[in-house]
């Protein structure tokens, strides 16, 4: 079986080791080269053709962000961005997925060492998952039936979303008029989030995101978000009203979760364990929604690695909710669409360009519905 042939582009020696370590420790991952900087990485790439790059943000001579650019229209390749956790870091990082990158891993600015060792596996997963990613406008690389990326099931679950949420099937009726959408994503979702919010007039029922980012970069994405749509998109406080028009991002340290109080829709943040090992999870959203909604909510997964918000999504379908998923051939990586079509419980499977389109006729189609 090849090996994933990874070349590191990072001016910091001590990064471009600790990378080699943790990738080489995977039997099918191969550190084919590491260079200081981009006009050094540009020759190794056409000596070496790797599969897959790491690409720092912050180099001498030229900045990963301009790097990127022009191997995305000279040479489209999987990579895998190193950023740093700070504000700057996130909004480099966002226009990075912009281009192309298929995810990033985030370093901090101290002890950097113990905490990319503490992330192997994540790093490896990433890695691989770019392999087989879809970039620029090729289709998927033949990598992918070698090495199948490492999904939710890979790794041992830590908890599940019943230490956030227990189960408890909706047991009163609901007015038909309040309607919400709820979306999840994670790899390659920002630029995917993006482009579904385009699509909604300012008159939109309200809608709840949780993407998998770190929490320094939300403040960043949900300017970007903000910007895309007619909508108004934030990242909510503790106890707020959910109103029409209102686009509702989770925060990078909390779960998202969405009662009902009265007539209202109110949203709660957690600052509890993990689920699926992500903080936010899509699948505590997804549960409060079908508990609190049922069959007036509407819930689309877009692309993302591994499975968390498919059980959510399962029980939002089984509570009486129409459930859109974005569809293989427009999806960086199939993980989370993929892992909700198994469990049979999507109603509609759809491009990126169409999701917009299909969720407002969804929420048309559902104006005069009935809840039981």
């Amino acid at each position: 079986m090849d090996k994933i042939r990874v070349l590191i582009i990072d001016d910091s020696a001590l990064i471009r080791k600790i990378l080699t370590e943790v990738l080489n420790s995977s039997p099918d991952i191969e550190v084919v080269g590491a260079a200081a900087d981009p006009l050094i990485a540009r020759e190794m790439i056409k000596q070496l053709n790797p599969d897959v790059l790491t690409l720092d943000i912050e180099m001498p001579h030229m900045d990963g962000i301009t790097f990127l650019s022009n191997l995305m229209r000279l040479r489209p390749t999987p990579v895998v961005m190193i950023s740093t956790l700070t504000e700057h870091g996130a909004e480099a990082t966002l226009n990075a997925l912009a281009l192309g990158a298929v995810d990033f891993i985030a370093k901090p600015k101290v002890d950097v060492v113990n905490t990319l060792n503490e992330y192997a596996e994540e790093i490896i997963s990433k890695v691989k998952v770019a392999a087989q990613a879809r970039v620029g406008n090729s289709c998927t690389r033949a990598i992918k039936s070698k090495h199948p990326a490492t999904s939710a099931h890979d790794i041992p679950e830590k908890h599940s979303v019943d230490v956030i949420l227990k189960a408890n099937p909706i047991k009163t009726h609901i007015s038909p008029t309040n309607k919400i959408i709820a979306i999840g994503a994670s790899t390659g979702g920002t630029e995917a989030i993006k482009t579904v919010v385009k699509g909604f007039p300012s008159d939109t029922p309200p809608i709840l995101i949780t993407q998998h980012l770190p929490a320094a970069f939300s403040e960043s994405f949900v300017r970007h978000i903000d910007l895309a749509t007619e909508m108004s998109a934030s990242i909510p406080k503790h106890g707020q009203i959910v109103e029409s028009g209102h686009i509702y991002l989770s925060p990078g340290d909390r779960h998202m979760l969405v009662i009902r109080e009265g007539g209202k829709y109110v949203i709660h943040l957690s600052d509890g364990l993990p689920v699926n090992r992500h903080k936010p999870a899509v699948d505590v959203l997804f549960r409060s929604v079908s508990q609190c909604a049922g069959a007036n909510a509407i819930g689309v997964l877009l692309t993302g690695m591994g499975a968390d918000g498919a059980m959510g999504m399962k029980e939002m379908h089984d509570a009486g909710a129409k459930t859109v998923i974005q569809d293989e051939q427009s999806s960086v990586v199939w993980g989370m669409p993929g892992a909700a079509f198994k469990l049979g419980c999507t109603d509609h499977v759809v491009s990126l360009e169409e999701v917009s389109h299909k969720v407002l006729s969804l929420v048309k189609l559902g104006s005069t519905s009935k809840v039981v």
